[in-house]
């Protein structure tokens, strides 16, 4: 049996965390509750997470207090931060210190439910970059060399159409959020990258044309995804 994802889950509002930890739980996942900063800083280094899940506004120690001392710790478990804060600057510093993202307070259970699974998705893709090459139906995908084979033809890609291609293929046949997509590739997810991405999406569909079983299609308001009857990686 698959081990569940261990979650720490630091939030000062004790309804809201118990509802949290035991929604999470629900959908699968083990998750510690801490009611505040201090509490969550002793539970990460006693134990190890998947993923951590911080209220921005916490007595003994904040969020972004807590998340930089855990960067010291961990450059790489996925940080989200829950805040009434809906303020530009403190986003910005959420992402400054390490978050993977950042919702605001009120939001639905389920909408964290699915941030999280699209950072675990995001964190699974960054490790597939060990994997040098991937088949897609008929064609031969090479990561390192960023080239697409089919029969005798070899298409060369650019570094982003490789960079997408190879995040479309670590999520094969599963929504790529766009979001995170945009922050991976591009860092900022604001407008013009937005339009630059649906650029390359296009390119990549008329790269793959040759193989008319392969398609990359738009799941609106979500993102994409890489529709393939057959894929395998080395």
């Amino acid at each position: 049996m698959e081990e569940k994802l261990r979650i720490l889950l630091c939030e000062d509002d004790e309804n809201l965390g118990m509802l949290l930890r035991e929604f999470l739980q629900a959908k699968g996942f083990n998750a510690d509750l801490c009611s505040d900063g201090e509490k969550g800083y002793k539970a990460f280094v006693k134990n190890q997470y998947d993923l951590c899940v911080f209220d921005v506004m916490m007595p003994k120690k904040d969020g972004f207090t807590l998340a930089q001392e855990i960067r010291l710790v961990n450059t790489e478990v996925p940080i989200i931060f829950l805040t009434a804060k809906a303020l530009k600057e403190d986003i910005l510093e959420g992402f400054k210190i390490g978050a993977d993202d950042y919702i605001t307070k009120p939001f639905s259970m389920e909408e964290l439910v699915s941030r999280i699974g699209a950072i675990l998705r995001r964190v699974r893709g960054k490790k597939d970059k060990e994997v040098t090459s991937y088949k897609i139906g008929r064609f031969t995908f090479d990561t390192q060399k960023q080239v697409l084979v089919i029969d005798d033809k070899t298409k060369k890609l650019t570094t982003k159409e490789s960079e997408l291609l190879a995040l479309l293929c670590a999520n094969v046949n599963q929504i790529l959020e766009r979001n995170f997509a945009l922050k991976t590739i591009w860092v900022d997810d604001n407008y013009f990258n937005a339009r630059s991405m649906d650029v390359y999406i296009t390119k990549l569909r008329k790269l793959l044309k040759d193989d008319p079983s392969i398609e990359i299609i738009n799941i609106h308001g979500k993102g994409y995804k890489l529709i393939t009857p057959e894929i395998e990686n080395d």
